[in-house]
């Protein structure tokens, strides 16, 4: 018989992916702790509130809240599990910056007692994963670290990527089939009797390496995919072909399934995970890199045309609908709609740009260099505009009347108003 967890456990990090899953669990009857060093986040889920948007997360936090099983702190607490789920960017040379996965480490390792259970869901580069046990065994030298190999350690260490998309977290954290890889075979599956808490998917067992570089694989994969359409789309504009045509002929073949282009590729994971793969490997990891290049100069691209498109104009005014990384969400990690944004803001230093986004009210601080922004509602940007851009294909946006938009340069990096 599988072992299921019985216990209190204690999450580290409160964010996109900590407090749905501390919600996931809560709701199953467990105590869950969450941990976080921003007061505020953690006042706002004592208050049984969620400090972003997710559709269907709110009421699961409040719900726990109310039941008494889902608290948070500043303070990391005594437990008898502990997950990792700390943003893991990069540096400037692209390698990761591991700071605050050490930190989390350091702030367990005192409260650890025999039989306690350390999970990793941050995604990190292979090897991380030993590296939170020796962090941990070197301020623990009382405890028996867990080796390939050993048994009888007192401690279970492991990593659980997360695997969800925004907008679909409390579907998808349940739905979705999850790899857990232990640094030992009975560390695994320590690991594993959490996520059989609430996880409908099947839990597929491995080594934390081989489930670390599975994480950093999936991510590439839609990245090199991201960036072949982004280029089909390069090519196809200088060829003046209509790039939304020419994907939707080829996508009627059977064993053919091109995504759609865009202004670049954002949020936490594609854009940040390939160069993971790239500083581990860097001879060999060619097609990758290529694919992360060709994605980091997207924005730059769109911007350009922005630029060329308002030299059409003695004095233009811009409408730049979208600032999120992606539709429906208020998310702006690595969101190539700001960095579009902030290209043509400073390449137009005497133009004003309205910017409009349902999901953001208050002007990124990437933007709060730049005087000739303005936040406005969409139909007042669109309204007064010469050239509106569409950077993030929110609802409210498709749903714009074309009428709207008549008499104007369109520049639609979305295709949602093909």
């Amino acid at each position: 018989m599988t072992d299921v967890f019985k216990g209190r456990l204690a999450i580290l990090g409160m964010g996109y992916i900590g407090l749905p899953t501390a919600v996931a669990i809560a709701t199953r009857g467990i105590d869950v702790i969450g941990v976080d060093v921003n007061p505020a986040a953690v006042a706002a889920v004592r208050r049984g509130e969620v400090p972003f948007v997710e559709p269907d997360l709110a009421v699961g936090v409040s719900g726990a809240v109310a039941m008494g099983r889902l608290t948070a702190t500043t303070e990391t607490p005594e437990a008898d599990a502990f997950i990792i789920a700390v943003p893991t960017p990069f540096n400037e040379d692209r390698t990761a910056d591991l700071s605050y996965v050490k930190a989390a480490a350091e702030q367990i390792a005192p409260m650890l007692r025999s039989g306690n259970i350390v999970v990793l869901e941050s995604t990190s580069p292979p090897g991380t994963t030993q590296k939170v046990c020796d962090w941990i065994g070197a301020l623990r030298p009382d405890l028996k670290m867990p080796r390939d190999g050993e048994t009888g350690a007192d401690i279970y260490v492991a990593h659980c990527p997360e695997r969800v998309l925004p907008g679909r977290i409390m579907i998808e954290i349940i739905t979705n089939d999850r790899v857990v890889g232990g640094l030992t075979p009975r560390c695994a599956e320590k690991a594993a009797s959490i996520y059989r808490l609430f996880a409908q998917g099947e839990i597929l067992l491995t080594d934390a390496a081989s489930a670390e570089m599975a994480k950093l694989v999936e991510n590439a994969y839609r990245d090199v995919n991201l960036a072949f359409a982004n280029e089909i789309s390069l090519i196809s504009e200088s060829l003046h072909i209509d790039v939304w045509e020419v994907i939707r002929l080829a996508n009627r073949h059977p064993r053919v399934n091109i995504l759609n282009p865009g202004p670049g590729v954002g949020g936490h994971c594609i854009p940040v995970d390939p160069w993971f793969i790239v500083s581990a490997a860097p001879q060999l990891s060619r097609l990758i890199r290529t694919a992360r290049e060709v994605n980091d100069h997207r924005p730059h691209h769109v911007a350009a045309q922005v630029v060329e498109k308002a030299k059409r104009f003695r004095s233009p005014t811009v409408a730049c609908l979208g600032l999120t990384f992606k539709a429906n969400v208020d998310d702006v990690r690595e969101s190539p709609a700001i960095e579009v944004v902030g290209l043509i803001a400073k390449a137009l230093p005497e133009v004003d740009i309205f910017v409009s986004d349902p999901y953001v009210s208050v002007m990124p601080r990437q933007l709060s260099e730049y005087g000739n922004l303005r936040l406005e509602g969409a139909h007042q940007a669109v309204e007064r505009a010469d050239i509106v851009v569409l950077l993030v294909e929110h609802e409210p946006f498709k749903a714009m009347r074309h009428t709207r938009l008549g008499g104007k340069v369109i520049y639609d990096t979305r295709g949602a108003w093909h």
